[in-house]
Formats: structure tokens, sequence, C-alpha cells
């Protein structure tokens, strides 16, 4: 008996026009993932009589709901679409910004040494993280609800999976930049930011599946650790300042990068500890506000596209 293997496993998307809806005769395409944990769950039912001997006697299964994580390597062009679902928006020639339209996918998770098939369906991201640091590739987790799931010894994809780009991650360190305000700064050892969709399953008698998502506010926030060489940071956290930040992310080929840019940002916290003898750091929080020149929170470019 043949056991199912993480190097034997293969994650295909496409997607939909109608949500929850795959299309007719779908091929599907790769997605290079380091990791995910789609799965199908159930709210329990349990009877509530009160048994002279103690003993349940009902438990039922009600509302199915599925999602995860998918955790990424971030390139050129392969999770372009995943990206779209984020920003509730699509690419606008090479630019991206946040909108207010649902975008959905179909999700395939490929179990090819024992012939099983799991399908998602109706899967939006509710929120996606970045990850940046040095001697790190550029990491984004996408925090994906849906309709359904259906399990089958046969895939929906009409011929074999379109094969993911050649093109090698992005990273931050040797290949990136970072401006505060518009003016490049070196001294910027980590960013963390997310983008929160607050997507929720909408439920309705009669079907256990969803049949809409709802979702709420676009909230972008995150974190960042910079070496202290001044006070300008901690200045700006207590004068309530508003800045810009912009990250560039690129690849080995130095021309396949995007930009990452929150027009307008408001720190929060300014935290400077002391850990040990060597360097000291501002560890500060930050939360991305409405720019009304760019018309959104969060913006991101794909250069040389």
């Amino acid at each position: 008996m043949a056991f199912a293997v993480g190097s034997r496993s293969s994650l295909g998307f496409i997607a939909e026009t109608t949500f929850g809806v795959t299309p007719t005769t779908p091929t599907l395409a790769t997605l290079p993932v380091r990791s995910h944990s789609l799965n199908l769950t159930k709210e329990r039912l349990t009877g509530a009589d009160i048994q002279a001997d103690r003993m349940l006697r009902t438990d039922r299964h009600g509302n199915r709901t599925v999602g995860g994580s998918i955790e990424v390597d971030l390139r050129k062009g392969d999770f372009d679409a995943l990206l779209e679902s984020a920003f509730f928006n699509s690419w606008a020639t090479n630019t991206l910004k946040v909108g207010t339209t649902l975008k959905s996918l179909t999700i395939e998770d490929k179990l090819a040494d024992i012939s099983q098939h799991r399908l998602f369906t109706g899967m939006v991201v509710s929120s996606m993280s970045v990850s940046l640091a040095p001697n790190q590739m550029a990491q984004v987790t996408f925090e994906v609800v849906g309709k359904d799931m259906t399990i089958s010894s046969t895939s929906v994809s009409a011929s074999a999976y379109t094969a993911s780009s050649t093109n090698e991650p992005f990273s931050a360190d040797c290949k990136g930049s970072l401006k505060l305000g518009g003016s490049t700064v070196g001294y910027i050892s980590t960013l963390e930011f997310s983008l929160n969709n607050d997507v929720t399953p909408a439920f309705a008698l009669g079907s256990c599946e969803a049949q809409q998502l709802a979702y709420g506010m676009a909230t972008v926030e995150g974190t960042l650790t910079a070496y202290m060489v001044d006070g300008s940071l901690l200045q700006s956290f207590i004068d309530e300042d508003s800045t810009s930040l912009e990250v560039e992310i690129d690849d080995p080929t130095g021309t396949n990068g995007y930009t990452w840019t929150m027009p307008k940002i408001k720190i929060n916290s300014a935290n400077v500890p002391l850990a040990d003898a060597k360097e000291r750091f501002v560890e500060m929080s930050f939360v991305a506000l409405y720019d009304s020149v760019s018309g959104t929170v969060l913006q991101l470019d794909r250069n040389g596209a």
C-alpha cells in the first residue's frame, strides 16, 4: 500500500468567474509553495437531551468551512492571481491597489502517488502577510477562506498542470531597497506587514456550504526593526507624524522586482530595549492609512514586467 508523501504533492489553481464555480474543462496552473494547510472543517451539533443513563444520543455535522494558509517564496508572475484576490482588485497594467471586488479561485491539492485530488472552490484570500529580512527569501503567507471541498481519484484539470515559471524567488537584502519618507535608508533590519480583509463565510438555511463570503475593511498594519542610529524614528512617533514606506524586492536578475508602497503610515509604538552588549534596535509598529493622492493604503508595482 502506498502512502502519500509531500514530495509527490502539488497545488493547481484557476481563477473563477462565478464564486464557487470551477470553469468548464479548466487547465490548472501550478502553484509553487513552501507548505499549506488547506482543509475542510465542520461545525458539530450535539444533542442536548438529558438522559437518565447520562449517555449522549446525538452528534451531527453542521456548516462546512474550508480554508487554511498557503506559504510561498514570492517570485515574479506565479502568485499574481493570489495577489489580486488579496487586494480585491485586478492588475492595472503593472500596478495593483486595494479595491472592492471579491476574486475567488479554485484550488486543487493533488496527491499524485495515491491518485487523490482535493478540490477547493470559492477560495478567497482573507489576509496576506509579508516577511522581509536579511538572508531570507521574501516570504508571503496567504490565509484563504472558501466555499467547499470535494475529493476525487481524478483531477478536475482537463490536461496536465501548466508549469510554474522558472523565475527565482525575491529577496530584500542583496537585491532590494527601502525608503522612508521618500529617502533611501540602510538601517532597517526586518520588515513585516499584513493586509487583512476579514473574510468570513455567510451561511443560509437549506445548505451546509457558504452561500457567499462576507468581508470587512482592508486593514494594513506592520512592524519594523531598525538599528538605532539617531532619534528621528522616535521623534516621528512622539510627534504622531505621517510618513511613507516603500520597499523594493528583486531576484538575481535585478530586473524582475516588485515594489510595495504604503504612501501614508503612522507609527504607533517605538520600543528601544537593551538586550545585550551589541547593537541597539528600535522596534516599531505602524498602520497604513488611505492616501488621497494614490487612492490606496497599499500599492504593489511590477518592475520590468
